[in-house]
């Protein structure tokens, strides 16, 4: 394959990318706490020995965007939002990992969980066990809950030391490898979750933009056959 066919090649695989993480982002518009990911484009340079060097586009980066997103009342009391930095703290049976999605539920063992039953976990690391039947659980800005005025447990808001280093597990979970810190100053909100802060009108708009330009890439690789062919053809007449 020629320079120009590598090229064009490296251009499509890398929209194909894009394209697939624009129709995740719109997938998942309505999901709690779902963070908005994009692709970064670089340009992969090879030179081989005698050879003029070849230059192809590369979207092999995803970036994750941790703008705030729009915190929508439900009224329930184990709903949670954040407003501002920091995560809930959640254990998976990989490790502690986290998350912005806050609408919890109690397990049968009386612990605080995700919707997929992940425990929701304290500052120390432990899972929160609330009491049974309570049905005045408050929560203070800090993340404290209490129940009848007595606090029995406390939400455990942390931030991770490199937010560009986190890894994205799923939809809404995130591994921070650089390790994790407690925010200094929370602040949670009861009755309140964290929509997603996708904006599907501009996901639309550049999924057209990608496809379009896929198109066009498409067609300049079946006229470059052409011209290839037409090439040999005459060659060998």
């Amino acid at each position: 394959m020629e320079t120009a066919g590598y090229t064009a090649l490296s251009r499509q695989s890398s929209l194909m990318r894009e394209m697939r993480v624009i129709a995740n982002n719109i997938a998942n518009a309505n999901t709690t706490g779902y963070r908005q990911q994009g692709v970064i484009f670089s340009e992969y340079i090879t030179q081989g020995d005698g050879a003029e060097a070849v230059a192809m586009a590369s979207a092999r980066v995803r970036n994750t965007s941790f703008a705030q997103g729009t915190l929508e009342q439900t009224g329930g009391q184990l709903d949670f939002g954040i407003e501002g930095d920091g995560f809930f703290l959640v254990g998976t049976p990989e490790g502690e990992r986290l998350t912005r999605a806050g609408a919890f539920a109690i397990s049968g063992a009386g612990t605080l969980v995700t919707p997929d039953g992940h425990p929701v976990l304290d500052a120390g690391g432990a899972p929160i066990l609330l009491p049974p039947l309570a049905t005045d659980l408050a929560v203070a800005r800090d993340g404290t809950i209490s129940t009848e005025g007595r606090p029995v447990g406390q939400l455990a808001i942390m931030r991770p030391l490199d937010p560009k280093g986190m890894v994205r597990e799923g939809n809404t979970l995130f591994w921070a490898e650089a390790g994790i810190e407690p925010v200094a100053d929370p602040r949670v909100m009861q009755g309140f979750v964290e929509a997603s802060n996708v904006d599907p009108i501009l996901q639309i708009t550049r999924m057209v933009e990608v496809q379009r330009a896929y198109e066009l890439g498409q067609t300049f690789m079946e006229r470059e056959d052409e011209r290839v062919r037409a090439a040999l053809n005459t060659f060998v007449k």
